[in-house]
């Protein structure tokens, strides 16, 4: 993680004691292997810890260490006396300044006064930001306020400003506010009312904004559900979330006539059409038809008014693993991530924002939104994310400040150059996922002056933001005042793939120091919207994300699932989901890391690497899945860049060259089905191949994986 493009990150090796270095240098796109690509995380078992002979051992030794120290202190005092006494203040002065800047020195608290001076200007930039929102904040909370209430403030101000911009068409303050509205007063007259639940099925558009505002006015809980999905999972997210009724748009209604009979009954069906008076679903009830007569003021008779703490929507995860899960977002909740980027970032007012994304996700959802919503900004949105079309867009609407997210820029780079590549007014990208080892070129290329990459679970509490432009970094901690901020990165056990913290004799985590990894974790404050976890609906799946007693009895924190590593000046760099790390040839393999560098070296194409088992071997052996419909994959290529990217050890073992690919919704791959078939040719329709002794790909047949098998080819 670095500055130019010819760099890549390269990571301390804790066990190997290799000389430390930043994680914002080294070799990005360079043809020589770094000292350790993959950092092996310290393996010392607890159990080890406390073996009475080593603390014995060690406590003698430090022991001896304070009496050296305290030895050589009181024979510098005595020297610097002698010589003050003997040849004067002339001669003692000199010797005196000399011996409190050797035992300075000698001490390391130079190097704590070094950090401190060039991470002080970071510091107080992010520190007055966190106080001006935490300000912002507690004004909404001490006025009630509601997401309905703030954008009613802006209505008034500015009813004629643009709000939304969707594929050329622009929505004013004032039309958004009057289809929220009308929208309420549809609804309230069907008699739902504050607390009940109407889940949101609708592709990227400004009704599907409008539409949950709307209800909000009414205290009504909105589920927003990824359109993507169907049968089994769009069922569950209708039904995990206890909904009352379901919106959907008519491009969306063939899935939901899939589940409609195994709907619960008391699912109500309102469909969104293009014009009026069209067919609708059976038993489905024409909502564009019925608004055309509702009115424009908002409803307030019988109308119980929503509270700054209550449930606002339901966001759903992405589901990579297993099936969603409805994360809860209250008004001061939204409130909160909303302003936290805008104020941190250093957003404007007069911004125009350039979101792709789906706005059923925090990121294009809140983020983006929230900027129109919250601070009267115009947000431009599109059904869905063009590659190609991403900074001609930026172009066409005067766009300053564009969103990506996941793999998107890996995307937008692989496009030909075009004139619109510099011809736009973006003076800054904000988002998550922006990986290292492309950083460099996107920003030269596309001429970004900045990037607010951030990190943060829409659920979780431990959300930080890059303000420095540090190329890798997703953030930082203070090293100088750390308590400000209360996240921590704590040891944690290789045994359970590293998703359970390492704990010491008195039963307490352990802090990482610099350049280790480990996991990330928020501490819990109940009642404060920077500090408290709402968790899901299932309240089974919220507990598993709590982690107790971390540094006292009785303290809890959010426990993030990811895996962090934070440099000497506490800037913050992302490592692997706990679990995707996998260990092979006595090493830990980063996934994220191995599937940056296939990725560039197939053209930023598609990649996912997971770890596979492989009989009579311990370990996991590494895998490849690689999106190559056309088959133009150079396998020979390939495997000679990954010999000099790559250390033995984290190179695939294996390459799967895929069909098709599942994602999410926001860019992610789905791993869990690949790993599940490993590596077994005689279940898997794609071609495989495998890393022969010569240290070239070769198909793998079922004859070679039998071989294989039986240990008679070796890995």
């Amino acid at each position: 993680m670095n500055n130019n493009g010819d760099t890549k990150p390269s990571i301390v090796d804790v066990e190997k004691g290799q000389p430390e270095n930043e994680l914002a240098r080294q070799v990005a796109g360079s043809r020589t292997r770094p000292a350790s690509l993959v950092e092996p995380f310290a393996t010392e078992s607890v159990g080890d810890q406390q073996n009475s002979k080593s603390v014995s051992s060690d406590r003698f030794r430090l022991v001896l260490l304070y009496v050296l120290q305290l030895t050589s202190v009181g024979a510098s005092i005595a020297a610097v006396v002698l010589i003050w006494y003997y040849m004067g203040w002339e001669f003692g002065l000199p010797a005196l300044l000399i011996t409190l800047a050797a035992v300075f020195i000698a001490s390391g608290w130079w190097r704590w006064w070094y950090i401190a001076f060039v991470t002080s200007p970071r510091d107080i930039k992010a520190l007055t930001r966190y106080i001006k929102l935490l300000g912002l904040v507690r004004k909404h909370a001490k006025n009630n306020a509601t997401i309905g209430d703030i954008f009613a403030e802006f209505v008034s101000k500015q009813p004629d400003k643009p709000c939304l911009i969707f594929e050329g068409r622009s929505w004013t303050f004032r039309e958004v506010n009057d289809y929220s509205n009308r929208l309420a007063n549809v609804f309230h007259s069907h008699g739902y009312k504050h607390g009940d639940v109407v889940g949101l099925l609708q592709e990227n558009r400004p009704e599907f904004v409008a539409t949950w505002l709307g209800l909000s006015k009414l205290g009504v809980i909105v589920p927003l559900i990824n359109h993507n999905l169907r049968k089994n999972a769009l069922m569950h997210s209708v039904t995990v979330a206890n909904c009352n009724a379901l919106i959907y748009g008519e491009a969306l209604a063939d899935a939901v006539a899939e589940i409609a009979d195994t709907l619960p009954s008391a699912v109500a069906l309102y469909q969104v059409n293009e014009d009026v008076q069209k067919p609708v679903l059976t038993n489905a009830k024409d909502l564009t038809t019925l608004m055309q007569s509702a009115s424009k003021e908002l409803p307030v008779d019988g109308v119980k008014k929503p509270n700054h703490h209550d449930k606002l929507i339901y966001i759903y995860t992405s589901g990579t693993t297993g099936l969603p899960k409805a994360a809860v977002i209250t008004h001061s909740r939204y409130i909160f991530i909303a302003a936290a980027i805008s104020l941190v970032a250093g957003f404007r007012a007069d911004d125009i924002f350039y979101t792709p994304l789906p706005l059923y996700h925090t990121a294009g959802g809140m983020m983006s939104i929230g900027q129109a919503l919250l601070f009267g900004a115009t947000v431009v949105t599109r059904k869905k994310f063009s590659a190609s079309q991403f900074f001609t867009d930026c172009q066409k609407y005067n766009c300053t400040i564009a969103q990506y997210i996941g793999e998107m820029c890996r995307y937008i780079l692989a496009t030909p150059a075009s004139a619109a590549d510099k011809a736009h007014k973006v003076r800054l990208i904000f988002g998550n996922g922006l990986r290292p080892q492309i950083w460099p070129q996107f920003v030269e290329r596309f001429n970004i002056p900045r990037v607010a990459e951030f990190y943060g679970a829409t659920e979780g509490n431990a959300n930080i933001v890059n303000i420095d432009n540090t190329v890798g970094a997703i953030g930082f901690v203070s090293r100088i005042i750390p308590v400000v901020y209360p996240i921590s990165i704590i040891r944690a056990d290789p045994a359970t793939g590293y998703s359970e913290p390492l704990r010491g004799k008195d039963g307490l985590c352990q802090l990482c120091k610099p350049n280790e990894p480990g996991l990330f974790i928020g501490k819990i404050i109940p009642n404060n919207p920077s500090r408290a976890f709402l968790g899901y609906v299932d309240k089974g799946a919220t507990e598993k994300k709590i982690v107790r007693d971390i540094f006292r009895k009785g303290d809890a924190a959010f426990l993030s699932g990811d895996l962090l590593v934070a440099d000497e000046r506490g800037s913050l760099f992302f490592k692997d989901r706990t679990g995707d790390t996998y260990r092979w040839k006595g090493e830990n393999v980063s996934t994220s890391e191995v599937e940056a560098e296939v990725s560039n070296a197939c053209g930023y194409r598609d990649t996912v690497v997971y770890g596979v088992e492989v009989p009579n071997l311990e370990g996991r052996a590494g895998m490849a899945a690689i999106l190559d419909p056309e088959r133009q994959v150079d396998l020979e290529q390939l495997a000679r860049t990954l010999k000099d990217t790559l250390p033995s050890y984290a190179r695939p073992q294996f390459v799967r060259l895929l069909s098709k690919v599942d994602m999410t919704g926001t860019f992610k791959l789905k791993k869990l089905d690949l790993q599940v078939e490993g590596f077994d040719p005689n279940v898997i329709e794609d071609s495989v191949y495998y890393l022969t002794s010569k240290g070239q790909y070769d198909l793998l047949t079922p004859e070679i994986y039998e071989k294989i098998k039986r240990g008679e080819i070796r890995l």
